[in-house]
């Protein structure tokens, strides 16, 4: 049975339909993350559970039990907002307690769920300071510090991170995935990060104008995408894409692509076709037959790695290599084990 279920869910703004006959089940214990671009859906899913938004169709079940017309406050649900959401007049210890004292909990219960929470998020020597004493960091520490104590079945985290600088961003991940591992909690968490989809996901749910386009590990996401839109959306820089010239479709399982001939014994395809391949998966050392020579028109160092900017046939491609290249003109190859099909509909072709 599942823990957390989505039926049929549809919400619309006036004319503008935001959720389309969402369908989801989520196994309990589950670290499941929404991610898609702006404008997708996901938060308004995310205050859909909360209660914090109507559901125009369709129905949500928490452990079986229908939350469509419960009060936020009955849900046993604790969300953690992108803004923080702390009283600035209140200490790290009253903004902590805040929600404990309105359930009539006794002063010694709530001084120690507060003191459990501030040593698991390892804030108690904070517990008396103010919030604008705080880092971004701290601060979001006291607002995940404020969910924990209500000790919900299921914990909402909107873009908690999006407010913080690269190293807090990359901090606060490994902290709230230590969370998760020690509280064994459900965390239904939005983002468009794909960082901190990937690096934080048992399951990634992909979403699109209101629907799910891919849900499941993030291995298998970035590795067997379903269609064009989740290829190029997870991954960075993000999939390169060929659209085969007619002319350049042989027959249903060959095509041309560099003038080379490539056939799929086990694919079938009509008159339109898409081709894909990862920048990382573009070689520039190990030789292929599927070659081609090009002109290197910008490159991002990055360190470690350096992606290389260059066009071929008018189609920008991307190549992520460690290699360092001095030269303007290079020659790339791409694997043939490497490549991925995607019918006229852009979606996956599979064997």
């Amino acid at each position: 049975m599942a823990f957390l279920k989505f039926e049929d869910i549809d919400k619309s703004f006036g004319e503008n339909n935001v959720i389309s006959k969402f369908n989801l089940e989520v196994e309990k214990g589950k670290f499941i993350v929404l991610l898609g671009p702006s404008g997708c859906g996901k938060s308004t899913l995310l205050r859909m559970i909360a209660g914090l938004e109507k559901i125009d169709n369709g129905k949500i079940l928490l452990e079986s039990n229908l939350l469509n017309d419960l009060l936020p406050s009955k849900r046993q649900i604790a969300m953690v907002f992108q803004s923080y959401a702390l009283y600035p007049h209140m200490n790290v210890f009253q903004n902590i307690s805040f929600g404990l004292k309105s359930e009539k909990i006794s002063k010694i219960d709530i001084k120690d769920k507060v003191n459990e929470a501030a040593k698991i998020l390892k804030i108690e020597e904070l517990l008396d300071r103010r919030p604008k004493e705080l880092s971004g960091g701290q601060r979001q520490r006291v607002a995940i510090g404020r969910a924990i104590t209500r000790n919900p079945k299921l914990f909402l985290f909107d873009e908690p991170l999006s407010n913080l600088d690269t190293a807090l961003r990359s901090e606060m991940r490994v902290e709230i995935s230590k969370l998760h591992k020690k509280l064994k909690s459900n965390i239904i968490y939005v983002t468009h990060d794909q960082i901190e989809a990937m690096t934080l996901a048992d399951k990634i749910v992909i979403m699109n104008k209101g629907k799910i386009e891919q849900f499941g590990s993030p291995e298998d996401i970035y590795n067997n995408p379903n269609n064009i839109f989740v290829a190029e959306f997870i991954g960075n820089p993000k999939m390169n894409i060929f659209k085969i010239k007619t002319e350049d479709i042989i027959n249903k399982n060959t095509f041309k692509l560099f003038n080379k001939e490539i056939k799929f014994e086990n694919l079938s395809f009509g008159d339109t076709l898409y081709v894909g391949i990862r920048p990382e998966d573009i070689s520039l050392e190990n030789k292929s037959e599927y070659a081609a020579e090009v002109s290197v028109e910008l490159i991002e160092n990055l360190g470690s790695e350096r992606i290389f900017y260059t066009h071929v046939n008018g189609v920008e491609i991307r190549i992520k290599s460690i290699q360092n290249v001095k030269e303007k003109n290079i020659t790339i190859y791409l694997p043939k084990n490497k490549l991925y099909l995607f019918d006229n509909n852009k979606n996956r072709l599979k064997a």
